[in-house]
């Protein structure tokens, strides 16, 4: 199975291209379900404006994502008047995508966690403080840390704790891989407009 981490981001462009974004986003999911594809939304940082994302970072699964990478990875040409600026001129919006292979940057090792048990709190009375079935996991090379109460099974929350912790770690992981590549999308004019990968007519 194949894992990828996708970062869609704005740069530093205006609010179409944070609505972009979101449309590229929204477009992935859509595609990953018609091919297939198990694909996951990680992290979303809003934009200012409603329906906006200044970035958006996905896992996606599946037993070939070649075609998948090779279509969306690169700088992708939005055409669209803006929703926004009725009378704004420009109809080209531009978002970055950028793709990682977990299998070569990502080490996730369940290994790397320390489980602890912990009485679990909120509603249900005495009965809920009297058994340790809250699970609290920490992976020590980050120190990142869940903790899991949702289920009365201890086993069942050390599931959950595992599985969430290692999603927090994608997306810590992913933030790491984002920060070396910020210098490629610092500034929105560093968008290669001129060369994008991906062209995507819209009509409003």
């Amino acid at each position: 199975m194949e894992k990828i981490l996708i970062q869609i981001t704005s740069g530093r462009g205006p609010v179409e291209c944070s609505r972009v974004v979101a449309r590229i986003q929204e477009k992935m999911l859509q595609q990953a379900k018609r091919e297939g594809i198990v694909m996951e939304v990680l992290e979303n940082v809003k934009g200012d404006l409603n329906g906006t994302l200044l970035s958006a970072t996905l896992l996606a699964k599946g037993t070939d994502l070649s075609a998948f990478k090779k279509e969306w990875s690169g700088t992708v040409q939005w055409i669209a008047q803006s929703p926004y600026r009725k009378f704004h001129k420009r109809k080209n919006w531009f978002a970055g995508v950028a793709v990682f292979d977990v299998a070569t940057q990502l080490q996730w090792r369940v290994q790397d966690v320390v489980l602890e048990t912990c009485r679990a709190s909120g509603p249900g009375g005495q009965h809920v403080n009297k058994v340790e079935t809250a699970v609290r996991g920490t992976h020590r090379p980050t120190g990142l840390q869940v903790l899991a109460m949702d289920s009365r099974s201890q086993l069942q929350n050390k599931q959950l704790c595992l599985e969430r912790l290692e999603a927090k770690f994608l997306a810590w992981q992913t933030s790491q891989l984002v920060q070396q590549q910020q210098d490629r999308w610092q500034e929105h004019n560093i968008l290669e407009r001129g060369s994008a990968v991906k062209v995507i007519a819209e009509r409003l």
